[in-house]
């Protein structure tokens, strides 16, 4: 059996590339209907209803302090799970575009520059080197901080359950 380890889906934002480990990802669906949600900050476009399940959607642009972008075809949400106070939550994250599962083996990384003296780039794991690209890796957990968290877990649940 396969083990991955150092598999990675990779996107896009603007011109660079970005992973997130592939076991973190539950699926990848096209943009679809976003309802807002009031007095949510700006970086989370709102919720969707995938399945019966409300999900809150963040568009990672925003997020990283990138200049907003119309959404087109190519536009994508990744559905993942995070760890919130009150136990694992789907959450969306709006990219650009998906682009492919790449392996990215521990020898081909590097630990990310730290300029932030608060901790605000501890989302970055590590700088992937694949072919002549750098990898900008994600650790899913760390995009938001517990807070942040927290106060979306309240806009995710099943319908139906309170």
């Amino acid at each position: 059996m396969a083990v991955n380890h150092n598999k990675f889906l990779t996107f896009l934002l603007g011109s660079e590339t970005y992973g997130i480990h592939i076991l973190k990802v539950k699926e990848i669906i096209g943009m679809m209907t976003i309802t807002q949600v009031p007095k949510m900050p700006s970086y989370v476009k709102g919720v969707i209803n995938l399945r019966g399940k409300i999900i809150p959607v963040m568009d990672l642009r925003i997020k990283f302090g990138m200049e907003e972008r119309t959404y087109d075809d190519r536009t994508c949400i990744i559905v993942t799970e995070i760890q919130t106070g009150s136990g694992p939550k789907l959450s969306g994250l709006v990219v650009d575009t998906v682009s492919e599962v790449l392996d990215v083996p521990p020898a081909s990384v590097e630990l990310p520059p730290s300029y932030s003296m608060n901790g605000e780039q501890d989302f970055l794991t590590g700088l992937g080197k694949v072919k002549d690209k750098v990898i900008l890796l994600l650790d899913t957990e760390k995009i938001l901080t517990d807070t942040e968290k927290d106060s979306l877990g309240g806009a995710s649940r099943e319908e139906g359950i309170a």
